[in-house]
């Protein structure tokens, strides 16, 4: 079983050829069928890196399935351009979105990414050219370590068609396009909003609260621009999040935003929580934004295990309230955020005071 391009270059041999369909997800399937039968599935390369291997080895036993890996498509990339490979970042896009590169883009990256297809190179410049990255240099590899091997330098605004599948392309950034930091708290202008939203500085404080680790989850609460579940899933590629949002409007907002952002592993869920929480798997941390009742605290510290960490935050008098007893109740830490910004009055400038946020951060 493999790709028609991988059979092709076979010798004649005994035995059946299949194709495997695409999706892909449709060949495992059909690779079930063969239950009890030697078979040989052809993948490019490392199958592990990116490649069919994982899904593969997911699905069987460890004593059904060997691998035989070949070179992996990233080191004959670097062995041409001469870069370190340690020091380059390696993306799959034959199948994701380009979208997904924006947390990587900043002047001196060294990227090298797969694509799906020739014409997907061309859409590769488009997107660094869209972002203000045009400049970024693109070193094009077309069926690398084989007969059709060719390179071509070009530049991401200069980039044309007419390339062939496999390709993979090395990106060195370059261009004036906006970086996004290292650190939690972005600017509220990247996000597209309504009004309603975690402002940079509390959003900042909230997530040093919700404290992201590697592999963790988190539930989003009343999401509204989805600022907070977004910014924790930039902290780390293996993170989680779901945000619960009740507005259709502000969905569609919560998905601009994390595709723009380059997370649209986002996961939304419209509903008003507790109702909407029901199935989800389990967060290791939780930020209630939106939609703060006793009911709602009740059902959480009900239905979450030990080790859950919680934040809310409130701005209002009753749902600041609601937090002193809870804090009173459950124990945790109250936190009051108050923010001042420079503005006008009259002819001279002056501190303008925004509403008062108390936060309550807990480990239930």
């Amino acid at each position: 079983m493999g790709p028609p391009r991988h059979l092709a270059l076979l010798p004649d041999l005994p035995g059946q050829r299949v194709a495997w369909p695409v999706p892909f997800a449709e060949g495992l399937a059909l690779l079930d069928g063969f239950a009890g039968r030697r078979v040989v599935v052809l993948a490019s390369g490392d199958p592990f890196w990116f490649g069919a291997g994982s899904v593969i080895a997911r699905r069987y036993p460890r004593d059904a399935w060997r691998a035989l890996p070949g070179v992996s498509v990233f080191s004959l990339a670097v062995a041409h351009m001469g870069w370190p490979l340690e020091r380059v970042l390696c993306l799959g896009h034959h199948a994701a979105p380009l979208s997904r590169l924006r947390p990587h883009l900043a002047p001196g990256a060294r990227l090298i990414v797969t694509l799906r297809d020739g014409e997907a190179v061309a859409d590769l410049g488009a997107c660094l050219t869209g972002l203000g990255f045009g400049a970024s240099a693109l070193t094009v590899m077309e069926a690398l370590g084989g007969p059709r091997e060719r390179i071509t330098a070009t530049r991401a605004d200069a980039v044309t068609g007419g390339f062939g599948h496999p390709v993979c392309v090395a990106i060195e950034v370059a261009g004036e396009g906006a970086v996004l930091p290292c650190t939690a708290g972005l600017d509220d202008g990247v996000f597209a909003s309504d009004g309603v939203m975690t402002k940079r500085p509390v959003r900042a404080l909230t997530l040093s609260a919700l404290a992201p680790r590697p592999g963790e989850r988190l539930w989003d609460i009343g999401g509204g621009s989805g600022s907070v579940g977004i910014e924790w899933l930039l902290s780390h590629p293996t993170t989680e999040a779901v945000t619960i949002e009740p507005r259709a409007d502000r969905i569609a907002l919560i998905r601009t935003n994390a595709a723009a952002l380059g997370v649209d592993r986002l996961q939304v869920v419209e509903g008003k929580a507790p109702d909407a929480l029901a199935g989800l798997p389990l967060p290791q941390a939780v930020f209630v934004g939106g939609g703060l009742s006793a009911a709602l605290l009740d059902h959480l510290f009900a239905s979450l295990p030990p080790g859950t960490r919680l934040v809310a935050n409130a701005v209002t008098l009753a749902s600041e309230a609601l937090l002193i007893q809870a804090q009173a109740a459950r124990g945790g830490a109250l936190l009051r955020i108050e923010l001042s910004e420079a503005a006008p009055l009259g002819p001279r400038r002056a501190w303008k005071a925004s509403y008062p946020v108390v936060q309550w951060s807990v480990t239930l």
